[in-house]
């Protein structure tokens, strides 16, 4: 793994804020980083408020959308709520729906099937809609690509306003509405928002609108918070302010879809629990069955409405773990026997594997071979499936110099899907080589991790750590703080831990004099070295331990460098 020192901060800057703000020179430095260097800006990082949203009405299209939607409100339309079947997709859906209830009577909520419809636009789900008396359609998080079947909706007489959050295409579709920052002539002052971000700055125009409060959507944001730290959208300006008070919503009033899933949570409730328990289970409805489910789901008014679905869900989610794993060994076999190890990408494919698990299983490949991958699986008569990128690399460009031997593509920077007819698979592996290859650069081919600051133990404090906990909610663009601390050893108390023995609890002293604990998860083959007395350096975050009712700071280890590695 590289390590990446992040830009040392002007010293001019550190020291004008750390008077300001009357905060350790740390503190000040990791500011800096985050180009926060006034009072202003400072007040503003620290202190989130709804008040800081932009007026919604900046997105162009905005008037429109709000317009067509009053005129079916009025005339008490039936609608259709089109969502992709991803935590971004039903989370904006649930929050649609959610707002719309309560002025129209007649709404649909439509999810496409995973295996038979495929991302985005479907024909099926514009047909049950007609079928439906449907005259207006709300797509949230896909759309912004489907001009044949926005043109189709068209001809049927069913009005489309399209909310996405994904890059346009040359042309866009002839809709009502189209609500995407990432739009050339939007002038949105934001455009790193999520579907369901998108989804949320519609409501807070009917809101204003209506002449409703917007304090009145705070029990909205929790589905919003979710949404944004499962696409991994940078956690900076309007994400930063919906995350937090997200959160707020979720510790103090989970919605009782959540409740289920929070009820063993023994901590406050973080971004990384959003990531890691509450996502993969709304996911795991859309990869397993059916992403309706998911917003049956986050739509529950009561808790025994929804204990049935979230444990129908909780039973998905276990049996995607194993799906997953099975698969995960199967493309780690395709590999080696197709000699591909040495390859600059990892193109696999076979027509039995689970659509749903396809994007886990390309991240999980990224950890063994490190480099942009994309797996495979049979969808009816084509291929169809997810692409993974690394650290700095682009693979939705990369896939638009492999567009020839595509049907279609769609994605960011580090995630997309992709569909292909079966005898174009050797055409696509070959350009999809052949870009990655061209475009890459050496560094992008090596795992690294970027820290903030070189740092004795003795800078460590839990003042430290409580401002540092403030610099919350933690994501892309503020990531939580990582260190670096040279020339460590060995205290004599690092030791082997966890069921299979293959975790550090270190005990280590730096050149001060300073010791510190720490806990360094699959780090274990490094204990011999370590016992041995070799100095070695650190890559770590700072945690709260918490072991028999005593509360102290450790080092999370990332990641451990030997000091005669780095001069042999």
């Amino acid at each position: 793994m590289q390590w990446i020192p992040k830009p040392i901060p002007e010293t001019e800057l550190v020291d004008a804020l750390e008077q300001s703000l009357g905060v350790p020179q740390l503190i000040a430095k990791l500011l800096v980083q985050r180009n926060i260097t006034s009072f202003e800006t400072a007040k503003d990082f620290f202190r989130p408020s709804l008040s800081a949203l932009h007026d919604p009405f900046l997105m162009k299209d905005m008037e429109l959308a709000v317009k067509r939607i009053q005129k079916a409100i009025t005339a008490q339309e039936r609608i259709m709520i089109y969502g992709d079947y991803d935590v971004d997709g039903t989370t904006s859906v649930a929050l649609l729906f959610s707002y719309l209830k309560t002025y129209l009577d007649e709404i649909l909520c439509y999810i496409p099937d995973r295996y038979t419809e495929g991302y985005g636009i479907s024909q099926k789900g514009i047909d049950t809609a007609k079928e439906k008396k449907i005259s207006l359609i709300i797509a949230l998080d896909c759309g912004i690509k489907a001009v044949k079947w926005v043109d189709y909706a068209t001809d049927l007489g069913i009005d489309f306003i399209i909310c996405d959050h994904h890059t346009p295409g040359a042309h866009l579709p002839a809709a009502v509405a189209v609500l995407d920052p990432k739009r050339s002539d939007c002038s949105y002052p934001f455009d790193e928002l999520c579907g369901c971000g998108i989804g949320f700055k519609l409501i807070q125009a009917l809101q204003h609108h209506f002449g409703q409060p917007l304090e009145a959507l705070t029990p909205f944001l929790d589905l919003v918070a979710t949404a944004i730290a499962a696409d991994i959208v940078p956690m900076i300006g309007e994400n930063r302010h919906l995350t937090y008070f997200g959160l707020e919503q979720l510790r103090m009033h989970p919605r009782p879809g959540f409740q289920f899933f929070l009820k063993t949570l023994k901590r406050q409730l973080s971004v990384s629990d959003l990531v890691f328990i509450i996502a993969p289970r709304i996911n795991a409805a859309g990869r397993m069955d059916h992403g309706l489910n998911a917003v049956s789901l986050l739509t529950a008014t009561t808790l025994e409405e929804a204990l049935p679905i979230a444990r129908s869900i909780e039973f998905f989610n276990t049996e995607r773990r194993s799906t997953d794993e099975r698969i995960t060994e199967e493309a780690l076999q395709q590999i080696v026997l197709q000699e591909a190890e040495n390859k600059a990408t990892t193109v696999v494919y076979h027509p039995a594997w689970h659509k749903g698990v396809v994007g886990i299983v390309a991240s999980r490949l990224i950890e063994k071979y490190y480099r942009p991958t994309v797996v495979l699986t049979a969808s009816g008569d084509v291929l169809a499936g997810s692409v993974r990128s690394v650290s700095g690399f682009n693979v939705y460009d990369a896939l638009v110099g492999c567009e020839a031997s595509l049907l279609q593509f769609g994605g960011h920077k580090y995630a997309a899907g992709l569909t292909l007819e079966p005898e174009q698979l050797e055409a696509f592996k070959s350009a999809f080589e052949a870009q990655v290859k061209a475009t890459i650069t050496p560094e992008q081919q090596i795992p690294s991790q970027r820290y903030d600051l070189e740092i004795l133990f003795s800078e460590i404090s839990p003042k430290i750590f409580r401002i540092m906990h403030q610099m919350e909610p933690f994501g892309p663009q503020n990531m939580r703080p990582v260190f670096v601390t040279r020339n460590c050893k060995d205290s004599g108390g690092t030791r082997l831990v966890g069921k299979d023995q293959n975790h550090l609890k270190l005990e280590m002293v730096d050149t001060d004099g300073v010791v510190f604990s720490g806990i360094g998860f699959g780090l274990g083959e490094k204990l011999l070295r370590i016992k041995g007395q070799e100095f070695f350096d650190v890559l770590y975050t700072l945690e709260e331990n918490e072991f028999n009712g005593t509360v102290s700071l450790q080092l999370k280890v990332k990641d451990i460098v030997f000091k005669s590695d780095q001069t042999s």
